[in-house]
């Protein structure tokens, strides 16, 4: 789960990292206010876009203002614009901060090595997938220890290598403040992008140099929210696509892919394998969908309208295996969903397992194609993805 820039720093200021004050603003009205406030402490502010999506400051999604009308003037420009095909119906307005130096810092999940894996780089404000493609070498990586974490002398030896050694104690501060921030919340990415050093006004009047966390992107684990039932309320549903938002209600595991060939499996694992014999067959999975264990005829029901809200679907193959879940409920789920479907998609049936014989009968009498194996059933729901695409 996505969650957007103010609820990321929300999570980093509880860790105790450095990031300035904000607001955020869903009108012009409360961009004016915001600003009103924040411009007794500082010479600007910032507005920016709050989206899930990069790219705000190129499309324009980021303005600076001296003024609190001037702030309502941009934020009215800013909110209701699209961005990657996202509409900004919320802004943040904080303090403009004097940038002396940009970096780039994350903590991510690395599956493959089993840890968290932090990456930092002394150009940060831009695209860390640039930096990769142009200049991999500016790039520096080194793992936490999956039980004690980031040390010190790890930390300090990322901060010296990405060239901030005159802001070692924050830098340090900062690092293993990532990944706290990613073990307190079983987040998968925690990135700072830009991390910087700024110039600010200090209490006798003199400038200092600071290093904060100036945007923030989090990423959270859905499977681990269970355990965080509070950071459910940052999930922001006018970024969610509304066929995710269907199957969570639902209760069912879903991910949208490109290809023409809806499946609906029960069981990761025979959902994983369904989809890489759709692919030998020649034909291309239009989404991962596992209805679960002891699925019911309307789970199958709503599962059966996730698959054809994707207009690329040309053909559904069904693949269960009865064992909790009964081959009859799934056989009736399809005969009701069928009776409901607004476009005419073919649709292959594989079931075997718990009241397979029973299924069997009633997909005959409805006159389904159904196959005895799961090679025949890729087959031919590839063939009849293909004819539907030629027709």
């Amino acid at each position: 789960m996505k969650i957007q820039e103010a609820d990321a720093k929300r999570l980093l200021l509880a860790q105790g990292l450095p990031v300035p004050e904000w607001e955020v603003a869903r009108s012009v009205a409360e961009a004016r206010s915001a600003a009103a406030r924040l411009l007794t402490r500082t010479d600007s502010v910032v507005v920016k876009a709050q989206v899930l999506v990069g790219g705000r400051g190129k499309a324009g999604g980021v303005k600076l203002a001296a003024s609190a009308d001037e702030a309502a003037a941009v934020a009215g420009q800013i909110l209701g614009m699209s961005i990657k095909g996202s509409i900004v119906s919320k802004v943040l307005v904080a303090p403009a901060a004097e940038i002396v130096k940009e970096y780039y810092l994350s903590a991510v999940l690395d599956r493959a090595g089993r840890r968290i894996l932090l990456m930092g780089s002394a150009e940060g404000g831009v695209e860390i997938e640039q930096v990769a493609a142009e200049r991999p070498e500016a790039i520096v990586t080194i793992h936490a220890d999956p039980e004690l974490g980031l040390e010190d002398w790890q930390a300090r030896t990322l901060a010296f290598r990405m060239g901030l050694g005159n802001q070692l104690k924050a830098a340090v501060s900062v690092a293993k403040g990532l990944v706290a921030t990613m073990r307190a919340n079983d987040a998968d990415l925690v990135e700072i992008n830009p991390l910087a050093i700024v110039r600010e006004r200090g209490a006798d009047g003199a400038d200092v140099e600071r290093l904060v966390c100036l945007d923030a992107k989090i990423t959270l684990d859905d499977s681990a929210l269970y355990r965080h039932p509070e950071l459910e309320a940052f999930r922001d549903p006018d970024e969610e696509d509304p066929a995710d938002a269907q199957a969570r209600a639902a209760g069912i595991n879903f991910i949208h892919l490109d290809g023409t060939i809806g499946c609906m499996v029960n069981g990761a694992g025979l959902a994983m394998t369904t989809m890489d014999l759709v692919k030998r067959a020649g034909g291309e999975p239009a989404n991962f969908l596992d209805i679960g264990g002891g699925a019911k005829a309307d789970k199958v029901a709503a599962a059966m309208d996730l698959i054809l809200v994707d207009p690329k679907v040309r053909a559904i193959l069904v693949n269960i295996f009865g064992g909790i879940t009964r081959g009859d409920e799934v056989a009736h789920g399809l005969i009701e969903a069928r009776a409901q479907q607004t476009r005419d998609v073919p649709m292959v049936v594989r079931i075997v397992g718990t009241n397979a014989a029973e299924a069997a009968e009633l997909l005959q009498a409805a006159r389904f194609e159904t196959a005895a194996s799961l090679d025949e059933a890729a087959a031919k729901a590839v063939a009849a993805a293909r004819a539907a695409g030629a027709a």
